[in-house]
């Protein structure tokens, strides 16, 4: 049985990384995977294997790697822009996204958790689009939505395998 579940609203002003973002969009999707922690951390934690499972990623290019932290750019599907991200892996439980440069801002983080022998991928974004593309952030909820439902059952199908 496959159960996503997600949330998706958006809120008027929130504050991230200790800065405040207007009109960002909050996606929240989850699915339970009938595998272990350690089988499902090794499909997300692999960075450069994004693009197999994100759809919405084309390329990643790491840039620097200071322990737990990555510098990358990415080209992203849309109009193939590229945005600068700050990745910042906590093992076994979440890797979190900052998006520093380009047409989005704001973060994206993938959790893990156990429920008995399963395990739950979480993925939660607060982003907006930057500039004069701003004011499509809304627009853009549903196709963020899609996808991450969509890159979670592919994460979800290779670790049951």
């Amino acid at each position: 049985m496959v159960c996503i579940t997600y949330k998706c609203k958006i809120r008027s002003q929130n504050k991230y990384e200790g800065r405040i973002l207007q009109n960002v969009v909050q996606i929240q999707a989850s699915i339970e995977v009938n595998a272990s922690l350690d089988r499902v951390w090794d499909i997300i934690s692999d960075l450069d294997s994004e693009p197999k499972f994100w759809k919405g990623t084309k390329e990643v290019r790491n840039i620097s790697k200071e322990g737990n932290t990555v510098n990358r750019e990415v080209t992203i599907a849309f109009k193939d822009s590229k945005c600068m991200q700050t990745v910042i892996i906590y093992p076994k439980e979440k890797i979190h996204v900052q998006f520093t440069k380009g047409i989005i801002d704001g973060t994206k983080t993938i959790s893990v958790s156990t429920h008995g022998e399963k395990t739950e991928i979480e993925a939660i974004w607060n982003i907006k689009l930057t500039g004069m593309m701003g004011m499509f952030t809304g627009m853009i909820k549903k196709h963020i939505q899609s996808g991450t439902e969509q890159s979670l059952q592919s994460i979800k199908e290779e670790a049951e395998r």
